[in-house]
């Protein structure tokens, strides 16, 4: 709250003028959401950039944490090959049944390869480098852009918020992630060239809606790595508000060794420096997304 000074006697008057944040918004109160009296059927929201090292993983991680730390159920697909998603919340992705048994019909109940992780509320369905091989079993398959959307019709009543954590291309795996889903969440680092394929994106989440999914919308940015220090991050964020108005989240991510040290850790920045900015960054996000109306 703001003070002026007016009136003879110098009285001190609040005003209601919000500080800005760093999207240029005034710095607004984002009220925790309120607990749920029943839970699913989930909505589906997919985490995609088609270029790597802009936080998509990290992000995916720390909002389910977020989320579930809030009552909501969630459940964290991890759709990347590398297995980041997995090892950075500490569920074993080898010798184990994988999103790769579920996409190739080996294992038909998605409940038969769904972990529990260390936060409770949050569970994953893991993957691991042979996922790396769908793309070409599938190219011949009947509908194969459908075959996720298939495998998390099955499990969506489980669970309040199911977030795939997309691998960094555009090819058939983010497609079929795309098709299953009902919103699309897109980290930015707040770097030059990770804006420069937002555009390509944007047109690929286009031809799926008039294709494939036509549920299917941009939920919203993320912008991520930020560093309020640099001339760049501060010219980066103000071009995305600037061309994608209020698709932009207030919620900004700061950059901070924190998180690749939680990930290290197999543990969520909430779980491993909870005091840390990052952690009420998250949280704060996840609140955002409620209010939103994102998720329940």
């Amino acid at each position: 709250m703001g003070w002026s000074v007016s009136g003879t006697k110098g009285a001190r008057v609040a005003t209601n003028a919000a500080k800005p944040g760093p999207t240029g918004r005034p710095d607004r109160f984002i009220p925790v959401p309120p607990k749920l009296d029943r839970h699913g059927p989930a909505r589906i929201i997919a985490m995609c950039n088609q270029k790597g090292g802009v936080g998509k993983t990290t992000s995916t991680i720390n909002l389910a944490a977020a989320l579930a730390r809030y009552g909501r159920r969630v459940l964290a697909v991890d759709f990347d090959p590398q297995g980041a998603l997995s090892a950075g919340l500490g569920v074993p992705a080898h010798d184990v049944p994988t999103i790769y048994d579920l996409m190739l019909g080996k294992v038909k109940d998605p409940r038969e390869v769904v972990q529990q992780t260390e936060t409770p509320r949050l569970d994953v369905v893991p993957a691991n480098i042979d996922l790396s091989a769908a793309e070409v079993h599938l190219v011949t398959e009947v509908a194969r852009e459908q075959i996720l959307a298939g495998v998390l019709r099955k499990i969506a009543p489980d669970y309040d918020v199911i977030l795939v954590d997309c691998q960094p291309s555009l090819g058939l795996l983010t497609v079929n992630a795309l098709t299953a889903s009902h919103g699309v969440l897109i980290p930015l680092a707040c770097e030059y060239f990770a804006l420069r394929g937002v555009a390509l994106l944007i047109e690929t989440i286009d031809k799926v809606r008039d294709r494939l999914n036509p549920m299917l919308e941009l939920d919203g940015i993320v912008a991520t790595m930020y560093d309020p220090r640099t001339l760049h991050a501060r010219e980066v964020l103000e071009r995305v508000v600037d061309t994608f108005g209020d698709k932009v989240f207030d919620t900004v991510i700061g950059r901070t060794v924190k998180l690749p040290d939680a990930q290290i850790a197999a543990k969520s920045v909430l779980d491993y420096a909870p005091s840390n900015a990052a952690a009420e960054a998250y949280l704060r996000l996840s609140r955002e997304l409620v209010e939103r109306k994102l998720c329940a």
